[in-house]
Parts: structure tokens; sequence; C-alpha cells
């Protein structure tokens, strides 16, 4: 389908050229106070993952703002809620422990980038440490951090991500009932899949 392909370092450079030294610069080793800051008021990221096989997966992750516990200077501490049971992300990590982190805070047009490895672990202590509404999860994630840096604001002032007079209309996009029910062929209808999603969210958020 596509003739002019970029498939060199060197070609990806002739065209885009090369990154200054104050982009360089930003890329920290370890979390400092602007990183913990940040963390601490985000209430969502994205957890980039792959499996033995380089199969790639992106999942989001929400909850109140600090959700995700800073422990040291080099280690995350992200909780696991009950979700679908699929767990893409945590059978990613049995077989290969790279992840990737996109923080987002509604209203701030910039994002704070971490990159590293992440173990899936049970400790007491920790789960203690990040139960909500005296819901303790059963499983976290403890992500030692080896690169961290906020990523400009251009794709969000393009996307106008925030404002809200030009979100898209929503009108006529299917609900995730209505897309389970095609995209699997369920014998359920789309009324009786949103009955069962809006059961699951009453009794399993946390």
């Amino acid at each position: 389908m596509f003739a002019d392909l970029i498939t060199t370092e060197d070609q990806l450079r002739a065209v885009i050229g090369h990154p200054s030294h104050r982009v360089m610069a930003k890329h920290v080793a370890a979390l400092d106070q602007h990183c913990r800051d940040f963390i601490a008021r985000s209430p969502f990221l994205l957890i980039a993952s792959a499996n033995g096989g380089g199969s790639m997966d992106v999942s989001p992750r929400g909850d109140p703002p600090g959700f995700v516990h800073v422990l040291d200077d080099k280690t995350l501490a992200i909780p696991e809620r009950p979700g679908n049971r699929k767990a893409d992300t945590l059978s990613n990590l049995v077989e290969n422990q790279r992840v990737g982190l996109l923080f987002m805070i509604p209203g701030k047009q910039e994002t704070l980038r971490v990159s590293g490895s992440a173990a899936i672990v049970r400790d007491q202590w920790l789960r203690d440490r990040l139960a909500v509404h005296h819901r303790t999860p059963e499983l976290a994630m403890a992500v030692t951090v080896e690169e961290v840096f906020f990523h400009c604001a251009k794709c969000v002032i393009r996307s106008q991500l925030w404002n809200t007079a030009n979100w898209p209309d929503l009108a006529g996009l299917p609900t995730l009932a209505q897309a389970m029910v095609d995209a699997g062929r369920l014998s359920e209808t789309p009324e009786q899949m949103q009955a069962l999603i809006d059961q699951d969210i009453r009794q399993r958020l946390y």
C-alpha cells in the first residue's frame, strides 16, 4: 500500500531534525518534586506494556487524584482495582516487565511520561496503603522508574482536549453494551448487556 517509507534513524532525522539540548536535558532518572506534585494531582494514567512476543497493549487506570503512590524517588505503586479479569497489563508483566506510563490532569495541558519496569506485588502493607473506601486491592504494580519527563502541551492544544465547547458530538456512537454484543455475536440483547455492565459497576467498582 505504501511506497515511500522511513526505515532508518538517519532517514527519520533527515526529515524531522534533532531535538535541542534543552529538550534532552528535561529527561531525568528519578522523580523530583515537580514529578511528585504532578502525580499527586493526577486521577488518570495510561499504561503501555507488551507480552513476551512484543504484542502491545495500552490500558487506562483511574481513581481519586494521587491514587498512584510515590514510595521513593525511583518507585511508584499503582493499585489494581476489580475489572473484567482480562488483565492484559498484568498478563504482559508476567512475560515482560517493561512499561511506559502517561499521567494526565484534567485542565492541565502538559502530561508526565514515565518509563521503567514493573512487578506484580501482594505485600499487605502496600495494599493497605492503596485502599479506597475501605476496599483493599488484591494486587498492585510496583514500577521502578528509569526515565521521567514532562511532555509539552502541543497535542493537547491542537486537540482542544479540555475545551468542552469543542468536544465532538457523541450522537450515533455505540454504547459499550452494543459494541460487545456486535463484536462477540452475543446472545444477550444490548439492553441485557447494559444491565450486566451497570450491575458490575455497582458491585465491583472498588
